[in-house]
C-alpha cells in the first residue's frame, strides 16, 4: 500500500474515532434501529458515534417474549447519558423507568400507567407498580368515554405527568396529551401524503345529525350525510356504529380550516348505472312513495333509483295545494317512466293511467264526432243536448 493511500486510511479513521456523540437533551424522541440484544439490555443505532442502551424488559409482553427483533426500528426517548452509552425508553413507568417520574415530568417523556379505578372527578392511575397518580376524566382520552370510561379500568395506556409536587406525593397525568401528541405527528405525515380522490380506511369515532366524522390516524374527517349512501339517508346510526372501520373517498382537503369532506357512498356500486337500463322510457313500474315535497311526490324504482311525480299530474286534472291529498309515504303507486335526464340523474314520472289534460279534450272531441257521425243524432234539438252534456263531462273530467 502506498504511503498516499496510507495517510487517507488514516484520515479517514480519525475523522471516524472524533465524530462527536449526537448531542441529545432528555425527552427528545429519536428513530433508533436495534442493533443486539440480551436478556437486561437492547442495543439501538441512533445516529450517533456510540450506541444507545434500553432495558429489555420494555421490549417484552406479559409472557417474557421480544415483541421486537434486530434489525426493527422503533421510536425511544433519550432519558441521560451514563459514560459511554446513551440510555433511551419507550416510556417510563412500566419497569425500571419507574423511579424517573420527576424526569419524565420535566422532559415530557410519556409514562406506562394502569387505570386502576374511577374516582370522584377521574381515575386513580398507577405507575410504576405502586405511585399513586390522578387523571382527570377530561384527561383520560381525545374521544369521550361510554358510560363514564368503566371499560377503561384495567387498561395500561401512556401518559404525560403535568403535576409533580410534594416529592412525588401529588402526580397528575393526561392520557390526552400523549394522544394530542401523536396526532400532531400524524397529521404533518398525512398532510405529505394524502390527495383528493384517493380511498383511505378509517374509524367512525363521531356520528351526528348532519353526517359521521371518520377517524383517518391524525385528523377527522366528515362523511356529509349527502354522501352517505345513494338512496336519501334518514338515520345515520343505520348506516355506521361508532369504532366501526369504512372505506372513503377524499373528496376535499383543506388545512388551513382543518376540514376534510369525504364519501362513503363512493366506495359503493352506483345503482343508478348499473339499473337505469331498466326503466325506459314509456314503460310501467309499481313503486313506493319515499317522501313528499311541496312540487310533486319522489317514488322509490329500484334502490338508489328515484323518479318524481310532479304535482301538476296528481288529482286527475284537479288542482291540488301539496300531494299528501292524493298519496302518502310509504304508499305503493304504479307509474309510467315520461322521461330520463342521465346527466342529472333525474326521472320525471307519471301515473301509469295519467292522460294530459289538451289530449284528453281530443278523445272528447273525437268520441263526440263519432257519436255525431253514427246517425244518433239528427235533431237539431237533440245536438244542442248533446253539446251540454259533452261540455258537462268534459267540466266533471277536469275536477
Amino acid at each position: 500500500m502506498s504511503d498516499s493511500n496510507s495517510d487517507s486510511f488514516a484520515d479517514l479513521f480519525k475523522a471516524e474515532t472524533t465524530k462527536k456523540i449526537k448531542h441529545l437533551t432528555p425527552g427528545t424522541k429519536v428513530r433508533a434501529t436495534i442493533v443486539g440484544m440480551n436478556a437486561e439490555s437492547t442495543f439501538l443505532d441512533v445516529g450517533g458515534k456510540s450506541e444507545g442502551v434500553i432495558n429489555s424488559s420494555e421490549l417484552k409482553d406479559p409472557e417474557g417474549n421480544f415483541r421486537f427483533q434486530v434489525g426493527d426500528a422503533l421510536d425511544v426517548y433519550f432519558l441521560r447519558a451514563k459514560a459511554s452509552e446513551q440510555l433511551f425508553t419507550i416510556s417510563l413507568g412500566g419497569g425500571p423507568g419507574a423511579a424517573h417520574l420527576e424526569d419524565a415530568f420535566a422532559a415530557q417523556i410519556p409514562v406506562e400507567g394502569l387505570v386502576k379505578g374511577e374516582i370522584k372527578g377521574g381515575f386513580e392511575i398507577t405507575l410504576g407498580g405502586n405511585v399513586r397518580a390522578f387523571c382527570p376524566h377530561s384527561q383520560i382520552g381525545l374521544r369521550r368515554q361510554p358510560e363514564g370510561g368503566a371499560e377503561l379500568i384495567g387498561n395500561r395506556l401512556r401518559f404525560l405527568v403535568t403535576r409533580f409536587e410534594e416529592g412525588g406525593r401529588n402526580i397528575v397525568v393526561s392520557a390526552r396529551a400523549v394522544e394530542e401528541a401523536e396526532r400532531r405527528e400524524k397529521r404533518e405525515q398525512l398532510v405529505q401524503t394524502l390527495r383528493e380522490g384517493e380511498t383511505v380506511s378509517g374509524t367512525i369515532s363521531s356520528i351526528r345529525d348532519f353526517g359521521a366524522f371518520v377517524d383517518l390516524g391524525g385528523v377527522d374527517g366528515l362523511i356529509p350525510i349527502s354522501e352517505i349512501g345513494w338512496t336519501r339517508v334518514e338515520r345515520i346510526d343505520e348506516f355506521f356504529t361508532l369504532g366501526q372501520q369504512v372505506q372513503v373517498v377524499v373528496k376535499k382537503l383543506d388545512w388551513d380550516s382543518d376540514r376534510i369532506s369525504l364519501s362513503y357512498k363512493e366506495t359503493l356500486a352506483d345503482p343508478w348505472q348499473e339499473g337505469i337500463a331498466n326503466f325506459p322510457e314509456g314503460s310501467i313500474h309499481r313503486g313506493k312513495v319515499a317522501r313528499l315535497a311541496q312540487f310533486g311526490a319522489f317514488v322509490t324504482l329500484a334502490p338508489g333509483i328515484d323518479g318524481l311525480l310532479h304535482i301538476s299530474k296528481l288529482g286527475s286534472g284537479r288542482r291540488l295545494h301539496h300531494p299528501r291529498e292524493v298519496v302518502e309515504v310509504g304508499q305503493e303507486v304504479e307509474v309510467r317512466i315520461e322521461g330520463i335526464d342521465e346527466k342529472e340523474r333525474r326521472i320525471a314520472l307519471a301515473p301509469a293511467d295519467y292522460v294530459a289534460p289538451e289530449r284528453r279534450e281530443e278523445e272528447d272531441r273525437a268520441e263526440f264526432k263519432a257519436y255525431v257521425s253514427s246517425g244518433k243524432a239528427k235533431k237539431s234539438g237533440d245536438v244542442g243536448s248533446l253539446g251540454l252534456l259533452l261540455q258537462k263531462k268534459i267540466a266533471e273530467k277536469k275536477k
